[in-house]
């Protein structure tokens, strides 16, 4: 068996310890919600059939967790683009720059905040209006693969309620005879994920304009008949200052009094409490959900010094990766509670939200038995959950079958010799530090790199990836199905690559890349060459707005059989006299955005890793790359969020990114690449890291992310992003070199490198040409500025 089936239950079971799933995939099976919502943007549908497309995705996720036995099912955990961006819309919370005069946020608003807009009257796309203005300054949500649009707000910041969609989609399940709790997110942390062009404002001094909004909401839900509302404040697992504490505190007195009817569910996760715990259990709510997975050692005094009446939620089933649970060791877990507190005052669930998982386990039909055998998607966790509670409510007798299922998969895991390779694990444990440093320090590297390249000041480059078009799917597609044979495919791939090149090389770029047209995905691309990866087809899931990704299962120990780069490096390179950056993605970045191995610690994993990307940059510079860049996107991601767990990570995160890039020559440039990143807590690491380049995305924030670079006196050599490439607005040259002109503020301009935020895979040629082209004519200018003031 691949996958747990729905258990039926007794009437008891269904009243006792009820099933929650905190938050379900939106996506839908087949990545309807992208279609949906590109179909919209390109103006080929219109608003009508996007939310009808909509109310469809919600209305099969509420059929789907009804027909699995789920008791408590989320309503308002879907979004058209993020839960967070929903928030801002809800309250008003909408910059001037978009040209909101009040009343509901329209669609365009609401996108234009999403994707930035152009400044033409249709905007980006058919169906917007308004003035031209960017994005929203999008990051990634804790320590997750998942982004989302932080909110902006204003000294004298009004909010107001300009949405009920959570009102809305729980009146939307009534009316299919589905019983839902709505899902908020919550007022405290919606506020600590806002920013401010006004460094003086704190976010949280606006949290009493801000309660009014939220009381208003839940005194309409608590009208239209919900009996509880899961409101969710994962910044409860953070380290936190006695200012917000104090706002936690307000915050909750006034919701509970709002609506005293509707029972507020707290749901945290991500992590344990910590010495938050006795904050949380004294907050007026009516339950409080723990993250179990995370953090199993809060259960104990969860118990011990919980109030009677509270309900505990236990988050028992891992949310964030897909291995298939020990449904018996979890009952070892929890059994005391449930012969502690009573079936009656706890729930079930998953450690979090199932977004952040695929949906379904079964429309896999190719892959490997043995380990579709020790996977759950969130179908399959939700199952789990059903069998633990049945045996919880009536004992473990009355599941013996899926319980002995379980554990037999999970002991044929540990012994499958498809996971474990003593050669890889003998290398790892054999590397040393002399591995891990270069021959010689940046001081003594720098002079011997710009003797080799001759690049000029402010040199531009890319990122790595050009836009994956229509075309280059389409072959992709037909490749893979078999309708375009070996020879055919790298004739078109060939043909893209030198188009690409030649472009580069037109608009007067200093360092080419090779496009990228044969990679997938910059992180599948690589596991896919490496032992130890498996892939799915259909294992989806949502990394922001229509953007999706299937993240790679990293099941075993890992090692590369072959080169993987190193031929389509060579053919790029001999169409140009230029430098051709060889493309690699790093060991970190691999493993954060992997579905990574839970029987290992994830320090060894990624060595494991490091030594085969090591493998990889030193065939690159013997074929001759002088310049290699090693993307490490993910590294500031996969921060703990508490700040006495940080060192250990990034002690090991950083020796791994030096052991991939350490066996070179002095004259081999290395090159990194960070995105979505707040600098400051990290960039004495980032130091540590030793690349001789690192390109970083800062168009979002203005320049404000290099502020850690000038306090730090960071030595090397970096690349601020200048434009924005998750929005599809092309900004002009005047944009751009007032961009630089900011970060020449902030660092010296033999520092300078010029390039896009991040790879242009998700833009279209006809936006990325003339972006390139107005970045090369803004390096131009400040080459003039810099020429003129050395006179």
């Amino acid at each position: 068996m691949s996958s747990v089936s729905p258990v039926s239950v007794s009437s008891v079971a269904e009243r006792l310890l009820p099933v929650s799933a905190l938050g379900a995939p939106r996506i839908g099976p087949r990545r309807e919600l992208k279609a949906a919502l590109e179909a919209y943007w390109s103006g080929k549908s219109g608003a009508d059939a996007l939310l009808a497309a909509a109310a469809g995705l919600r209305a099969a996720n509420w059929a789907r967790q009804q027909a699995l036995g789920v008791d408590v099912i989320p309503s308002n955990d879907f979004s058209l683009y993020d839960h967070v961006l929903d928030v801002s819309a809800m309250v008003g919370a909408v910059p001037e720059a978009y040209g909101w005069t009040g009343g509901p946020v329209p669609l365009d608003v609401y996108f234009a905040m999403a994707r930035g807009r152009g400044e033409s009257a249709c905007g980006h796309g058919a169906h917007a209006h308004g003035p031209g203005a960017p994005a929203l300054e999008m990051t990634k949500w804790f320590d997750t693969n998942y982004h989302y649009l932080a909110p902006e707000f204003s000294r004298g910041q009004a909010f107001a309620l300009t949405s009920a969609k959570p009102v809305d989609e729980y009146l939307e399940a009534k009316a299919l005879g589905v019983e839902t709790r709505p899902v908020l997110l919550g007022p405290v942390t919606y506020l600590k994920l806002g920013k401010s062009k006004d460094a003086a404002l704190d976010p949280l001094s606006l949290l009493d304009g801000l309660l009014p909004v939220y009381a208003e909401i839940l005194r309409r839900l608590e009208d239209a008949g919900a009996r509880w509302v899961q409101i969710d404040e994962p910044c409860l697992v953070l380290d936190l200052d006695d200012a917000t504490r104090a706002a936690f505190a307000r915050a909750y007195e006034t919701l509970a009094a709002a609506a005293p009817t509707l029972k507020i569910m707290l749901a945290t996760y991500f992590g344990g409490l910590g010495d938050n715990l006795d904050l949380a259990l004294g907050l007026p709510v009516a339950g409080l959900h723990l993250d179990l997975v995370r953090a199993p050692e809060q259960l104990a005094p969860a118990l011990e010094k919980a109030p009677p009446a509270l309900t505990l939620s236990l988050g028992a089933i891992d949310g964030r990766n897909v291995w298939r649970a020990s449904l018996p060791n979890i009952l070892d877990l929890i059994e005391p509670a449930v012969a502690a507190r009573g079936a009656d005052r706890l729930e079930i669930a998953p450690s979090c939200s199932l977004l952040h998982v695929p949906l379904d386990l079964e429309l896999e039909a190719d892959l490997d038995r043995d380990l579709k055998e020790w996977l759950a998607f969130a179908i399959q966790k939700m199952a789990e959950l059903c069998v633990l509670r049945l045996a919880l409510v009536e004992g473990r007798a009355a599941a013996v079958r899926p319980l002995a299922e379980s554990a037999a998969a999970v002991a044929r895991r540990a012994a499958s010799g498809k996971v474990h390779d003593r050669d890889v694990q003998r290398r790892a444990a054999a590397a040393d530090a002399a591995m891990t440093r270069r021959r010689g320090a940046f001081a003594a590297r720098k002079p011997v790199q710009d003797a080799t390249l001759g690049l000029p000041l402010f040199p531009t480059t890319t990122i790595g990836s050009f836009p994956q078009t229509v075309e280059v799917r389409k072959a992709r597609a037909a490749h893979a199905k078999g309708t375009l044979d070996d020879a055919g495919y790298e004739a078109f791939l060939r043909e893209e690559t030198a188009r690409a090149v030649a472009l580069q090389e037109e608009l007067g770029l200093d360092v080419l890349v090779h496009g990228e047209f044969e990679r997938n995905d910059m992180v599948q691309y690589f596991g896919e060459r490496l032992s130890g990866f498996a892939f799915t087809k259909h294992g989806w899931v949502q990394s922001y707005g229509s953007r999706c990704v299937r993240p790679p299962i990293l099941f075993g120990d890992v090692s590369r059989p072959k080169p993987m780069t190193v031929e389509w490096w060579s053919y790029a390179q001999s169409l140009t006299k230029k430098p051709m950056k060889g493309m690699l993605t790093g060991p970190v970045t691999i493993l954060n955005w992997s579905f990574v191995r839970d029987d290992v610690p994830r320090a060894e994993a990624c060595r494991q890793i490091a030594l085969a990307i090591r493998d990889e940059v030193l065939d690159l510079e013997a074929a001759g790359a002088k310049m290699i860049q090693i993307d490490e996107a993910a590294l500031r991601e996969g921060l703990p969020l508490r700040q006495a767990d940080r060192a250990a990570y990034l002690e090991w995160a950083v020796e791994c990114f030096r052991l991939a890039a350490s066996g070179v020559a002095d004259a081999t440039q290395i090159h990194t690449h960070m995105c979505y990143s707040e600098f400051n807590d990290v960039i004495d690491s980032i130091a540590r890291m030793d690349a001789d380049v690192i390109s970083i995305e800062t168009s979002r924030s203005k320049m404000e992310l290099l502020d850690a670079f000038k306090t730090f006196r960071y030595p090397n050599e970096i690349g601020p992003g200048v434009y924005d490439i998750h929005s599809p607005r092309v900004p002009e040259a005047d944009e751009m070199t007032r961009l630089l002109a900011l970060a020449r503020e902030r660092l010296s301009d033999g520092q300078l490198w010029v390039n896009p935020d991040c790879g242009l895979k998700t833009r279209g040629w006809a936006e990325a040409k003339p972006a390139l082209a107005n970045m090369v004519e803004a390096a131009r200018r400040l080459r003039a500025l810099a020429a003129e003031a050395a006179e």
